[in-house]
C-alpha cells in the first residue's frame, strides 16, 4: 500500500477499541453471569422443593409431576448456556442500547427491564441484518468474544458513517466471522449464533407452515442452519409445538453424535434426535435390507401401500363386540357394542386425524 492511501474497515489492528472498552463490557458480561447463578439456584431450590413433596391427591401428584419435569428442564437450559452467554450488544440511534445473547435475561427488581436479549426475539434480529446501506436504526454493532466468563475482546461496526469517530472501523468488519472460520476443530459442530448471515437469518426465521428445503453444496452450513432454525421456531411457536415437539433425523448415530451439542448451546434441551432406524419407539432397525427391497420400500407408492394395510386392521365385527370391563374385582361385567356402534366409532377415529395406534 503506498503512503496517503486509505485502509479498508476493518484491516488495521490501530482500529481495535480500547481497553477500558473491554473492562466496561467484563463488567456487563460478569453482572449477566451473576444473575444466570441466581437464576440457577432459584430454578434448582425450586426442583428441590418440588421433589420434596409426596403423597396427596391424584391431581396434586400430576402437577408435581409437570413442576418436576419443567424445572429440570429449566435447569438443563441454564447449564447449557455458560460458555458465549452474551456475545453481542447494539447501539441504536435513539440512544437505546441492547445486549445479544444465547437467553433472555431480565431485572426483576426494574419492571422486567431486559438486561439481554434471547438472539431469536424480534429486537436481536437487526445484530444480523443491519448494515450501512440500511442500518435499521443501528448506530453501531459490537460483537464480543468471551472465553468461560472472561471478555477477550470488542469487535465494532460503525453503520452510521455521519458519527463515526477518527480511527473507528465502518461497514462490515469480518473479525468475528474470520475467527469462528479458524477456531480449532473440536469434533462436534458449534453453533453459529454469533455470526449468522442475512441469508441465513432468512431461512432460521421463515414462517412455520408448509415445508422448506435448505440446498446447497457440502460444506455451506445447511445443517448449522436447520439446527437454529429448530431452535427458532420452538423460540417463537413454544405453545404451538409444545404438542407435538421437533425431531431431528440423521442419517447415523455417528452425525447425531456430531451435531448433538448445537441446541442445548441454543437453550434448547427437549428435541429428539434419532436415526430412521429408531424412528418407532421401542424398536431398534439394525438389519441390512437386500437392495431389492430397499429399493421397493422407499418408493412414494409405499405411502399408500402401508394406509391401506392400515385401514384393512381396522376391522369391525359382523356382529358385536363384547369388552370386559372391572377385571380383577368380584364383579366382572361385559360391555357389548353393536356393529353400528363400532362403525361410527371407528369412522371418528379416523376423522381425527391422530395416528392409528393413538386413534
Amino acid at each position: 500500500m503506498r503512503k496517503g492511501d486509505s485502509l479498508a474497515a476493518g484491516a488495521s489492528s490501530d482500529l481495535s477499541p480500547a481497553t477500558d472498552e473491554i473492562t466496561a463490557e467484563q463488567s456487563y458480561v460478569s453482572m449477566l453471569y451473576d444473575r444466570l447463578d441466581e437464576l440457577r439456584a432459584r430454578t434448582a431450590d425450586r426442583l428441590a422443593a418440588a421433589l420434596r413433596e409426596t403423597g396427596g391427591t391424584p391431581q396434586a401428584r400430576s402437577e408435581r409431576e409437570s413442576l418436576v419435569a419443567r424445572h429440570t428442564e429449566q435447569l438443563a437450559q441454564l447449564d447449557a448456556i455458560e460458555h458465549g452467554l452474551c456475545f453481542g450488544r447494539l447501539d441504536l440511534a435513539d440512544g437505546e442500547r441492547r445486549y445479544i445473547g444465547r437467553i433472555g435475561i431480565f431485572d426483576d427488581a426494574d419492571d422486567y427491564r431486559p438486561l439481554l436479549i434471547d438472539w431469536r426475539a424480534p429486537a436481536a434480529r437487526p445484530f444480523y441484518l443491519a448494515t450501512a446501506a440500511a442500518p435499521d436504526g443501528v448506530r453501531r454493532r459490537r460483537h464480543i468474544r468471551t472465553r468461560l466468563r472472561k471478555v477477550l475482546s470488542v469487535d465494532d461496526e460503525v453503520l452510521d458513517l455521519t458519527a463515526a469517530q477518527p480511527g473507528q472501523a465502518t461497514l462490515t468488519n469480518e473479525t468475528v466471522l474470520l475467527a469462528a472460520l479458524n477456531a480449532q476443530r473440536t469434533g462436534r459442530m458449534s453453533d453459529i449464533v454469533e455470526t449468522i448471515q442475512a441469508e441465513q437469518d432468512h431461512i432460521i426465521r421463515a414462517p412455520l407452515d408448509g415445508v422448506l428445503v435448505v440446498q446447497g453444496g457440502p460444506g455451506t452450513g445447511k445443517t448449522a442452519v436447520a439446527l437454529h432454525r429448530a431452535a427458532y421456531l420452538l423460540y417463537t411457536y413454544r405453545q404451538q409445538l409444545a404438542t407435538t415437539g421437533v425431531l431431528v433425523v440423521g442419517p447415523n448415530e455417528t452425525f447425531l453424535g456430531y451435531i448433538s451439542q448445537v441446541l442445548p448451546s441454543l437453550a434448547e434441551t427437549s428435541v429428539l434426535l434419532r436415526t430412521p432406524g429408531d424412528l418407532f419407539p421401542g424398536v431398534t432397525a439394525r438389519r441390512t435390507e437386500p437392495a431389492r427391497a430397499a429399493e421397493i420400500k422407499g418408493r412414494t407408492e409405499m405411502v399408500q401401500v402401508l394406509t391401506r394395510a392400515i385401514e384393512d386392521r381396522q376391522c369391525v365385527p359382523d356382529d358385536f363386540l363384547e369388552i370386559s370391563i372391572d377385571r380383577g374385582t368380584l364383579h366382572e361385567n361385559v360391555l357389548r357394542l353393536d356393529r353400528d356402534t363400532c362403525l361410527a366409532a371407528r369412522e371418528r377415529a379416523r376423522r381425527c386425524g391422530r395416528p392409528h395406534n393413538l386413534a
